[in-house]
């Protein structure tokens, strides 16, 4: 895949607002126009809207200790992941070791994090007796790889998603390796931190939902062009391969797994999502994943990247004795608090509707407690095969098939 100067040129104007300098790989298509690209100038990449400033979001934090994880952190691409979630920013962290294969944008990392060591890979860095946590804000096809390697070498991980990268094989081999080594792991599902998400979880545990009857999450997000990355590894990204965002929707409120799917894909139009010209022999822009859950309930779960309009992370949830959508209608009249965590007030609530600082308090909190995280492996690989398992179904026709189950 091949970056040309005129495709560079387009988006860099067209996500200028956002402050991401990054490319577009020609394979995507025509470069927009310049109507287009000063239309799509004034937002950033879907998702990276940061939620407006919560005066209250610090109200009742209080520090449960003193202690300083000494965290490293990886990946500093199109996506500035690296240092978008507040690590450097947050009480209980130090950051003593940053990465990115890019020298260019390794010295960025290191100076938005501040942190004066660097490393030239993963690799390397998980070597340093210093770092006690890894960062994985590497390529998504990497995140697998990357995690278990940190788990080898102790070090507490926690990853940007999808945890795994289409590979059953590879959610064993986490799952193996985090029960081996006894350590925390988290996968940073934004969706899980959403102040709705946050809500239906709350009153879910307390009984507000009832039995759990259905849910639906959506995950829209066009990409008429792909966006730039490593090795070219979006472009023609199967759907539900980047499943986590919408199925949250489901398993971030009950904690369970997905036990059956059948899924439709919809061939698409946009030349980077039609199996020729992309590596995974992808024809599907959209696939709609009708999922049993381990609760008896079921869900509609939408990942789409070729239907333009209305973007975003969303979703809604029925019980037996009311339902979420948007607020709580239903029988309780008592209902538990809904909030979200306070967060220390060094911390930013940050992009993703207001989650990134969230994960990252959970993440520390969680190994400083020495318990398991809310998006533990386990919930993270539920989330993430099952989408796996829907893009072999939509390749099938719908086929229903079953789904591994993933348990500590």
């Amino acid at each position: 895949m091949k970056t040309t100067p005129s495709t560079r040129r387009a988006f860099f104007r067209r996500t200028a607002l956002g402050g991401l300098g990054v490319g577009v790989l020609a394979a995507g298509g025509a470069v927009p126009s310049r109507a287009a690209a000063a239309e799509s100038a004034a937002k950033p990449i879907a998702g990276f809207e940061k939620a407006p400033v919560d005066p209250e979001a610090s109200r009742g934090w209080k520090p449960i200790s003193d202690r300083r994880i000494r965290v490293g952190i990886a990946g500093y691409g199109v996506c500035r992941f690296g240092a978008a979630f507040s690590f450097q920013d947050h009480p209980n962290v130090e950051v003593v070791a940053v990465t990115d294969l890019v020298p260019e944008r390794c010295e960025g990392l290191a100076k938005a994090c501040r942190c004066s060591k660097t490393y030239p890979s993963l690799e390397e860095m998980v070597k340093d007796d210093r770092v006690e946590a890894v960062f994985v804000a590497t390529d998504a096809p990497s995140h697998a790889r990357h995690a278990i390697l940190a788990l080898e070498h102790g070090k507490h991980v926690a990853s940007a998603v999808p945890a795994v990268f289409g590979s059953i094989e590879d959610a064993e081999k986490l799952l193996a390796a985090v029960k081996k080594s006894g350590l925390t792991y988290m996968m940073f599902e934004t969706s899980c931190y959403h102040e709705d998400l946050h809500a239906m979880r709350e009153i879910h545990r307390a009984g507000g939902l009832g039995k759990f009857v259905y849910a639906e999450g959506e995950y829209y997000h066009y990409m008429e062009e792909p966006i730039d990355s490593f090795q070219g590894w979006r472009v023609g990204l199967p759907p539900q391969w980047y499943p986590t965002h919408s199925n949250a929707y489901a398993l971030g409120v009950t904690g369970g797994s997905f036990t059956e799917v059948s899924c439709l894909g919809f061939p698409s139009a946009i030349r980077h999502l039609q199996p020729a010209n992309n590596r995974y022999q992808n024809p599907f822009g959209t696939e709609i994943a009708l999922f049993r859950l381990d609760n008896g309930g079921s869900a509609r779960m939408a990942v789409s990247w070729d239907t333009p309009g209305d973007e975003g992370e969303r979703g809604r949830v029925r019980g037996t004795r009311g339902a979420f959508h948007n607020r709580y209608q239903g029988l309780e009249t008592k209902l538990p608090e809904t909030r979200r965590p306070p967060l220390p007030p060094t911390v930013e609530a940050g992009g993703h509707g207001g989650s990134h600082g969230h994960l990252t308090h959970e993440f520390i909190t969680a190994v400083l407690q020495n318990r398991r995280p809310l998006v533990d492996v386990a919930l993270a690989l539920n989330m993430t095969v099952g989408g796996i398992v829907a893009h072999q179904s939509a390749l099938r026709n719908g086929e229903w098939l079953k789904i591994p189950q993933f348990r500590l």
